[in-house]
């Protein structure tokens, strides 16, 4: 028998197959394909959720240990609101160990979405096509990741994410694009590359096809098919101003290039316009062209309405007539009637940043567009009204840089991946049967969370986050609730907050590349205008209570010869400065600052790529004593707290571990804390349980937590679905971790 319970709803039955949402052992223990094989028959609502659950990190479940899947299915039921199926799952003993040492009380939920199926991870991909080969749906993508050095073309099933054959190679450069077409009844892919060429592959022989096509005076960037007199040709755009036409029976180029751009050919799609076969270009210029493939001549006027770079475009036919879907920089798409060349409706609005990628499809018979944008999201529109349809598709970390959609197994999905300039290498499908996400959205980030602190407010325990969306936001630490409105001013991201006392009343301290802000915890009110250097450019890069007084650091950047500069708060006026870089002594720039105290007295303690972590008098600027510690890389992160008497700091590095070292003595306290697998990019002191414990946290997307005294890691290491960029330690010893744009809070057991 097994019981399972959600927000007090208690079952108990027999466990089987047709019962396996019921049983959290069986989501822990067995193998991930028995899992995966059973997700779809969930029968209903209850059932698809934890369904949903699963799916959050499958893509990570797949290769996990059944004590990490643990961890991951706790923290993605507490993400969907499931609290207490996150407890019994924690509560699942995994190869003979005891249940969990770290359970997860609650995490926020913006980057969690039902409809989300799976995700193929560790893959820059600039552009992405479906096809169907040997009955399988497939990805089709240029892979900037792995020892091809972004030149390869990969092919990936839909259904299991797994990568079908070994890349396909032969350009010189980047890809760049990439298109599907049958051709001769086999599927082939057109890739366009930085060298300069576009290529042809058979999907099926997993080979190329033909010599390259080389024409084009600098990068293809963009590449679409089209059916011209019965030849299949591919229409490719470019950095030098000009879409170009192929044959892609012969390899040949047909004609003279299309020349009318002004600037970069970065879009390119095909359609059928009164009966004749036309090019759709979209260009840096702001304008988008057609041009009629059969002649070579560019048809009508350019069209205009978008008020920056062009960057995306798809057609469809919606009431017999061709239309074109456009994104732009200008945060906006827009839907054009090829046939008179006129805009059609209002911009489709919604995204709060670029409009990158849009394909097209359709849905029970209405034409649809799909749009993904530098906001993390994709949006489904329908293109009869021009209405969105649903919630945007939540789940990508960072930018979504190319969108399209497949039929798999029957479930209409869309394909999406993350932007080459961003931070997630992933390429995800979602199934688009549902318009709407069944988790409850928690008002929070939509930029990465860069910093968390801690505090009390009017006796509630809450937490507050700065975020790349440069907003900070307060949470409630017991229910998970957002507390006020969003702490809203910064340019430039909040990647820095602390938080404390000014005369008598709790406050937070936030800064980011443009000032410093003060702000009342009670109201949520700023306090005075924001704290900016007369000298420059005001760069938070540490901020602390230090001996009753809240005292921040700031530079003005790496390049700006200024020093540091140290300010008390509540008086808003600087109390010293110390070195800032290669001019004042330093070998190379400080990346990392924290303040704390040493021998009554407040201190910096600063690392840097020099690899090496120095302590400054914050009133004198005075170095006290040698450099700490000779890293093997440069140092990334700090953190100081008096830990049984003694100045402790706890130091992060690019070598992957972390180190602590009493500042009293200058000496390293026991062996290095390795574990991790990448940078070790944020540390916390603090303490749990009554013991003194050291937190690191990795772009490895892991937290482990450490004996600050014996180096002894406590419990398992905490692993996360996106990179971890925050941690705390909250004053009853809870842990603050911030992942991706999320914030979880767990505790010890």
């Amino acid at each position: 028998m097994s019981d399972v319970a959600r927000d007090g709803l208690s079952v108990a039955e027999p466990v089987g197959q047709g019962a396996w949402w019921m049983d959290p052992a069986l989501l822990v223990r067995e193998d991930f394909e028995l899992v995966w094989g059973l997700l779809d028959s969930a029968p209903d609502a209850q059932a698809r959720l934890v369904a949903a659950v699963y799916r959050a990190s499958a893509h990570l479940h797949h290769d996990a240990s059944p004590m990490a899947r643990r961890q991951l299915l706790a923290l993605d039921a507490a993400r969907y609101g499931h609290r207490e199926l996150a407890a019994r799952i924690t509560a699942v003993p995994v190869d003979g160990v005891d249940p969990a040492r770290w359970g997860v009380e609650w995490a926020t939920a913006d980057q969690v979405d039902s409809r989300f199926r799976y995700a193929m991870t560790g893959w820059k991909v600039p552009s992405v096509a479906t096809a169907v080969v040997d009955g399988r749906a497939v990805a089709v993508g240029p892979s900037w990741s792995g020892g091809d050095n972004g030149t390869a073309l990969r092919v990936w099933d839909l259904m299991t994410g797994e990568q079908i054959g070994e890349p396909l190679v032969g350009h010189d450069g980047l890809v760049r694009a990439v298109a599907t077409a049958a051709m001769n009844a086999r599927p082939v892919a057109i890739t366009g590359s930085e060298d300069g060429t576009a290529r042809v592959w058979d999907l099926f022989g997993h080979r190329q096809i033909g010599e390259p096509m080389a024409g084009h005076d600098g990068w293809v960037l963009s590449v679409s098919t089209a059916l011209v007199d019965g030849r299949l040709v591919a229409v490719t755009g470019g950095t030098d101003h000009t879409a170009r036409v192929w044959d892609l029976g012969t390899g040949q180029q047909i004609g003279v290039p299309l020349v009318g751009h002004s600037h970069w050919v970065a879009a390119v799609a095909t359609a059928v316009v009164n009966g004749r076969p036309v090019a759709v270009t979209g260009s840096w210029d702001a304008t988008i062209r057609l041009w009629d493939l059969g002649t070579g001549v560019q048809v009508g006027d350019p069209l205009t309405g978008h008020t920056d770079q062009v960057l995306a475009v798809a057609t469809a036919v919606v009431d017999g007539r061709p239309v074109a879907v456009t994104g732009s920089n200008d945060k906006t798409a827009m839907m054009w009637d090829l046939t008179i060349g006129e805009p059609v409706g209002d911009p489709l609005t919604g995204h709060s940043h670029k409009v990158g990628s849009v394909a097209t499809t359709t849905m029970n018979g209405r034409p649809i567009a799909l749009t993904g944008g530098g906001d993390a999201t994709a949006r489904m529109w329908d293109l009869t009204t021009g209405e969105q349809l649903g919630d945007p598709l939540t789940g990508h970390t960072d930018q979504v840089g190319a969108v399209a959609s497949a039929d798999v197994d029957g479930i209409p999905v869309a394909v999406t991946a993350g932007a080459v300039a961003g931070t997630d290498h992933t390429v995800r499908t979602w199934s688009l049967r549902e318009r709407r996400r069944s988790a409850t959205p928690s008002d929070g980030h939509s930029g990465t969370v860069l910093a968390v602190s801690t505090a009390m407010v009017g006796g509630r325990a809450v937490a507050v986050t700065g975020s790349g969306d440069d907003t900070a936001r307060v949470w409630d630490l017991a229910t998970g609730e957002r507390v006020g409105a969003a702490l809203t001013g910064h340019i430039g991201g909040v990647n820095k907050v602390a938080t404390g006392t000014v005369d008598g009343r709790p406050v937070a301290v936030t800064g980011g590349q443009d000032a410093l802000r003060l702000w009342d915890l009670t109201t949520g009110d700023l306090i005075g205008g924001p704290l900016t250097d007369p000298d420059g450019p005001t760069i938070a890069r540490a901020m602390a209570m230090v001996d009753g007084r809240l005292l921040a650091v700031t530079s003005g950047g790496h390049r700006s010869g200024r020093p540091m500069r140290v300010w008390d708060l509540a008086t808003r006026e600087p109390i010293g400065e110390f070195p800032a870089g290669r001019r004042r002594g330093y070998a190379d720039k400080v990346i990392a600052v924290t303040l704390g105290q040493l021998g009554g007295r407040p201190v910096a303690v600063t690392g840097a790529d020099d690899r090496t972590v120095r302590v400054w008098d914050a009133t004198t600027g005075r170095q006290l004593g040698e450099p700490l510690i000779d890293h093997d890389c440069s140092v990334r992160a700090v953190a100081m707290a008096t830990v049984e008497g003694r100045p402790i700091v706890i130091i992060g590095s690019d070598d992957k571990t972390a180190r602590t070292a009493d500042l009293s003595t200058g000496r390293q306290i026991g062996e290095s804390l390795c574990g991790h697998n990448d940078v070790v990019c944020t540390v916390a002191l603090g303490t749990v349980d009554g013991r003194p414990v050291a937190v690191t946290g990795s772009w490895d997307a892991t937290v482990r937590v450490w004996d600050t005294m014996t180096g002894e890691q406590i419990g398992e290491k905490l692993t996360f679905p996106a990179m971890v960029n925050a941690v705390a330690v909250t004053p009853d010893g809870r842990l603050a971790v911030g992942f991706g744009t999320e914030l979880a809070i767990l505790a010890s057991r």
